[in-house]
């Protein structure tokens, strides 16, 4: 089975190609298997009074140190960087949960309802750069992976409604299988889906989102002053907390202080 993995750290060319020809790609190893765990028990507590139905909570790391360190994970904001450039910002945090014994999630791209992102151009433009990041081993399907369609960023036309409808399979559909500390990195145009999961415990993945800086936030409306006076500068500045120029975005805007 053909497996668009890639080392740690920096964004090679070959990074670079591979992302452009499928959309995504995984680093292992990014997390320890206690980093995880630890990540894992994290979840659990914040989605406990919720009903135990697929879903997702924002801004978790204003309060858990264990998801803060993940904002701007060095074996990963690399390769954000070399994507994205000097300038971008942490768009939101999702941590998600997907309960035991759950069927397939419907086929989507990531972006705005407000305005989709496939009308801006094509292709369609790469505004949402999503690291999710596997709390549990996803080694073989059925686990509650990832399932995406290698490629699909650059299609001209929509996955067929009477798949997306009927939440049914595809023949090019890849499912990521990967152990738990490992990140996927995906282009917000890859059509993609929750896969089943089969296990008697509950999935959790935590998701960083990363925009050019002048995106709405999706996860906030506003920064916690208490987050920010404790953080670091770097996160304070991918919060989006940086000092605005003679004109927003424009001369003047300092890259970020990686």
């Amino acid at each position: 089975m053909l497996e668009p993995v890639v080392a740690k750290g920096q964004l090679t060319e070959t990074d670079r190609f591979i992302f452009e020809s499928w959309g995504y790609f995984v680093i292992p190893n990014v997390l320890s298997k206690e980093e995880a765990a630890e990540a894992y028990d994290v979840s659990q507590r914040l989605h406990e009074s919720r009903d135990r139905e697929f879903g997702q909570i924002g801004r978790t790391y204003e309060s858990e140190p264990a998801l803060e360190r993940l904002i701007d994970h060095p074996d990963v904001l690399p390769k954000v960087q070399g994507l994205l450039g000097d300038r971008f910002v942490l768009q939101a945090g999702w941590n998600t949960m997907q309960p035991a014994h759950a069927g397939n999630g419907g086929w989507h791209q990531d972006g705005s309802s407000a305005f989709d992102f496939k009308d801006l151009g094509y292709p369609v433009p790469l505004i949402q750069l999503r690291v999710s990041y596997l709390l549990t081993d996803q080694t073989v399907p059925g686990m509650g992976n990832m399932e995406l369609i290698p490629g699909s960023h650059r299609s001209r036309v929509p996955l067929p409604d009477s798949i997306r409808q009927s939440k049914g399979d595809i023949g090019i559909g890849h499912v990521i299988c990967a152990e738990a500390g490992s990140a996927l990195v995906f282009h917000n145009g890859v059509w993609h889906r929750t896969f089943r999961h089969d296990g008697d415990y509950d999935r959790f993945t935590t998701h960083y989102v990363y925009s050019p800086p002048w995106v709405r936030a999706a996860d906030r409306f506003g920064n916690d002053p208490e987050f920010l006076e404790r953080t670091t500068p770097l996160r304070r500045a991918l919060m989006g907390e940086f000092a605005r120029p003679d004109a927003p975005f424009g001369a003047n805007y300092e890259p970020l202080p990686i």
